[in-house]
């Protein structure tokens, strides 16, 4: 529950407030997703017992969606339980970057970088150069979402301006525009990946898809998403909260993720400076090393044909990138200003970073488990397999079959929020579907681009969602799943308008989505 109403609320925050009332009761994320497990197991067990099967794309035989209270499940949750835990894919991630987000901040390096980097900004500009820096953050992959929302706040802090608006507009820019960018990204690499071996075995396969395919049509959607962010933030988000009466500092003794310093002003000291130049020598070495690790012709981070796409060694150490250019330059900045002055404190503000994450920890059990049985139970593939089965049956044709394409992949996106997973079972269906009706396979992935981001800064299963909720809680103790959800909705319903009409604009005047990339073959 958010804080109390004042006097002058508008037709939209009774609205949105009835969204926050009826979310809020939505149990803890802990209970919650215990509940949907169990859930899951009894549906499960239901469609097994009733013979219920799933025909994968491209596959010669159908499988059999498997129970959880069967002989085989009891066997597979008692053997896999750990590993269910320590293979969820968001926990690593997680913990690594909040290992080296840490040190920057316990040693005051991003303090002294914000107050450097944007003191002299006007304040008006900041919503919308925090959504740019997110749009070009999503080379770092799903670190983007961790590591700029709290960022965010603090430079909205120290700017006068309200930090909840900084860090919840910043994650929206991250989440709901996920799919796109200024530049090329790991992610372009993969959808193009998958979009390629589909393509493979048509009779006509069109253009072949490459991770610029959507280039073109990426860089104007991310100049509209973050205008629109902007304008989102400084007239919906943050004015409400400023309404609701929302606090602007942390509560005290507040403990967790997303802990950042309340920046009072924008003063950085001598020492603070000197330490900055050095920071950013050392960040500049370290991005030099890797580069040269990555490009010299024998590079261990090359793939087997000894190029980076679609798939190498180097798109899969993103992490340990984003780790070394944060933790190499706060143990330069923390050494030269004695934030860090002896051995023993890296360990020691490491280890503070690990508490901040326990809550997170204890959570990433359960939700591990629940994806798992998703996934083991083939639930998941039956759900999307289901959908794009009912959507084909429609009978659309023209781009009315493209907006009901993307409506499709907004509603899964809730339930799937694996963009890859989905994308591998809705791509073997839709691309050579959208072929027959003389659309580029590189059209159908730019399409998916929306369904695949816009909704999922709303759904509980984003484990990055409940992430988030955790920075909140550290204004607002207090707020819940319906909070967010309250303050997401307005992103992600306009963030899904502006980009189905960037879609829509690039199909009418058939305009390039990457070189040599056109919507009709």
């Amino acid at each position: 529950m958010s804080a109390p109403r004042s006097a002058g609320t508008t037709r939209t925050d009774r609205l949105l407030g009835g969204v926050e009332r009826v979310g809020n009761r939505i149990p803890e994320p802990f209970v919650l997703f215990v509940g949907l497990f169990v859930v899951l197991a009894v549906a499960s067990t239901v469609m097994a017992l009733t013979s219920t099967t799933v025909r994968l794309p491209g596959a010669e035989e159908s499988q059999a969606v498997r129970g959880f209270f069967t002989g085989e499940g009891v066997r597979w949750f008692t053997t896999t339980l750990v590993e269910n835990f320590t293979s969820f894919p968001p926990l690593g991630t997680v913990v690594v970057i909040l290992l080296a987000v840490g040190l920057a901040q316990r040693s005051g390096l991003m303090s002294a970088l914000i107050k450097t980097a944007f003191s002299g900004a006007p304040r008006w500009v900041l919503p919308y150069l925090v959504a740019a820096v997110c749009m070009v953050g999503h080379v770092m992959a799903d670190s983007v979402m961790i590591v700029v929302p709290p960022l965010a706040a603090m430079v909205f802090k120290a700017a006068g301006r309200h930090p909840v608006a900084g860090l919840l507009g910043a994650f929206a820019a991250a989440g709901a525009a996920y799919s796109t960018s200024f530049v090329v990204t790991s992610l372009d690499a993969l959808f193009a990946g998958i979009t390629q071996s589909v393509t493979a075995s048509l009779p006509d396969p069109g253009t072949p898809v490459t991770p610029v395919s959507n280039w073109f049509y990426n860089i104007a959607c991310s100049v509209v998403l973050t205008v629109v962010c902007g304008m989102l933030t400084t007239r919906v988000l943050e004015p409400r909260l400023e309404r609701t009466g929302v606090p602007t500092t942390q509560a005290e003794g507040s403990e967790g993720i997303g802990t950042v310093e309340d920046v009072q002003d924008l003063h950085v000291a001598a020492e603070d400076r000197a330490g900055l130049r050095r920071a950013g020598l050392s960040f500049g070495l370290t991005l030099a090393g890797l580069g040269t690790l990555a490009l010299v012709p024998s590079s261990p981070l090359r793939n087997s044909g000894g190029g980076f796409l679609p798939e190498s060694p180097l798109l899969d150490s993103v992490p340990f990138v984003v780790f070394c250019l944060l933790a190499v330059p706060a143990l330069v900045f923390g050494r030269a200003t004695g934030s860090l002055a002896r051995a023993a404190d890296v360990p020691r503000v490491m280890g503070e970073a690990v508490r901040d994450m326990a809550p997170f920890i204890v959570l990433a059990f359960v939700l591990g488990q629940f994806v798992a049985l998703f996934t083991w139970s083939r639930v998941g593939s039956w759900m999307a397999v289901s959908g794009a089965g009912l959507l084909n049956r429609l009978d659309l044709d023209g781009f009315e079959a493209v907006v009901a394409f993307i409506v499709l992949a907004s509603l899964l996106n809730l339930f799937i929020t694996s963009g890859s997973s989905m994308w591998t079972i809705m791509g073997a269906v839709f691309v050579p579907l959208f072929a027959l009706l003389g659309y580029e396979p590189a059209f159908t992935q730019a399409a998916f681009r929306v369904g695949d981001s816009a909704t999922q800064i709303i759904t509980p299963l984003n484990p990055y969602v409940v992430l988030v909720l955790a920075m909140l809680r550290r204004y607002e103790p207090e707020a819940g799943l319906g909070t967010l959800i309250a303050r997401f909705l307005p992103f992600t319903l306009c963030f899904w308008i502006a980009w189905v009409l960037v879609l829509s604009l690039w199909f009418v005047l058939d305009l390039p989505f990457g070189p040599g990339q056109y919507a009709r073959m």
